[in-house]
């Protein structure tokens, strides 16, 4: 009989399990799905504000006075632009231009970065790291050094201003800081996976728990609550964001994941640049469309999708949206088919549900 795999668990797990989250498997780790329930917990954050811990997120540093030359070549957006308390949006690519995974690259000086990846990609992307440019920079996993905290909502910088010394106004987007929030010591990120203002809050391991307790006990005015991955989910794809292992994997392209504003083909060469430059001057056979269902019914990952009564693609994820009251998904086609009002028919378990082509994003957040 094989024994089940052991989870890994956040320094905020027991936190969870007491405030009567529901915790699954996911990526490797015990994670909170939910605390009062999915849609509650999304209008939360809608609307006022909501916790997430994303701890189980991988960090690499990499330092060193080629750090920027080799962060260069290794990914499709151009590090030399970026200064210290700036971070970017970014991919670890194959040669033929594919998704190893996507990631964020802060610059913390001159000389020294920290990149952020997903949990389920986490050794394997240290790896393909320290293959490609370990001999020319200093490549250390510091992933269990740092907890993560997203604080996401309209009321986010409300509740963070009086527990943090960072002067959240002069914070741009993508923009961060060092600071201390509740007087421990760490970095403050806007930036965050929902289609909300808000910040991300990277803190040693052990300050986890002081600064979750207390954002949720200063936030609770404001109508703070934590919640989990299921409206994690549920946010992004309103958002329109991708998520590794369904929008984008290593069959996809950024080209046709609709985030060619990653790849800065003259920022010189790097890895998989010349399959995308060949991708780009022919232009990609699909693309990443939105999906509306008409009338009732959820298409979700790996139903399949028909143009004129021919499979013509497959869901990559779909959801109810609690905010648009209505059945929504992402879906790669050909881009013959692709275009705004077009009708589809999606297969969900033996039945054919009528859907339309819709714009990305869903959802914008109001300004």
């Amino acid at each position: 009989m094989t024994a089940e795999p052991t989870l890994e668990r956040t320094p905020l797990a027991d936190l969870h399990r007491e405030a009567g989250a529901r915790m699954v498997p996911f990526a490797g780790w015990e994670m909170p799905v939910q605390y009062r329930g999915v849609i509650d917990e999304h209008r939360a954050v809608r609307e006022r504000a909501g916790l997430f811990d994303v701890s189980h997120m991988g960090e690499i540093r990499v330092r060193g006075p080629r750090a920027e030359a080799a962060l260069q070549r290794l990914t499709p957006n151009d590090v030399a632009k970026l200064t210290p308390g700036r971070a970017h949006y970014s991919g670890l690519l194959t040669e033929r231009g594919t998704y190893v995974d996507d990631l964020l690259v802060y610059r913390l000086a001159s000389d020294d970065f920290l990149l952020v990846v997903n949990a389920a990609n986490r050794s394997g992307d240290l790896a393909w790291v320290q293959d490609r440019i370990g001999g020319e920079v200093e490549v250390v996993d510091e992933s269990d050094r740092w907890a993560l905290l997203a604080l996401q909502g309209p009321r986010a910088a409300e509740i963070l201003a009086p527990l943090t010394d960072v002067d959240l106004g002069s914070l741009r987007y993508y923009g961060f800081a060092r600071g201390a929030v509740d007087g421990l010591s760490g970095i403050v990120s806007r930036t965050g996976y929902t289609g909300e203002d808000g910040f991300e809050l990277y803190l040693p391991s052990e300050a986890a728990a002081p600064v979750w307790r207390r954002l949720l006990e200063t936030g609770a005015d404001h109508g703070l609550e934590p919640a989990g991955l299921g409206a994690r989910d549920t946010l992004r794809l309103e958002a329109g964001m991708a998520l590794y292992g369904h929008e984008i994997d290593d069959t996809t392209t950024p080209w046709e994941a609709g985030l060619g504003w990653v790849v800065k083909l003259d920022s010189g060469d790097f890895v998989g640049r010349e399959a995308l430059a060949r991708q780009k001057e022919k232009g990609p056979e699909r693309k990443l469309v939105g999906f509306e269902v008409v009338g009732r019914g959820i298409a979700r990952d790996g139903h399949g999708v028909l143009v004129g009564g021919e499979e013509a693609g497959r869901v990559t994820s779909g959801t109810w949206s609690p905010t648009l009251e209505k059945a929504l998904g992402m879906a790669y086609l050909p881009v013959a088919t692709s275009e705004t009002g077009r009708e589809i028919e999606l297969e969900v378990r033996g039945r054919r549900l009528p859907g339309v082509v819709a714009d990305l994003p869903f959802y914008r957040r109001p300004r």
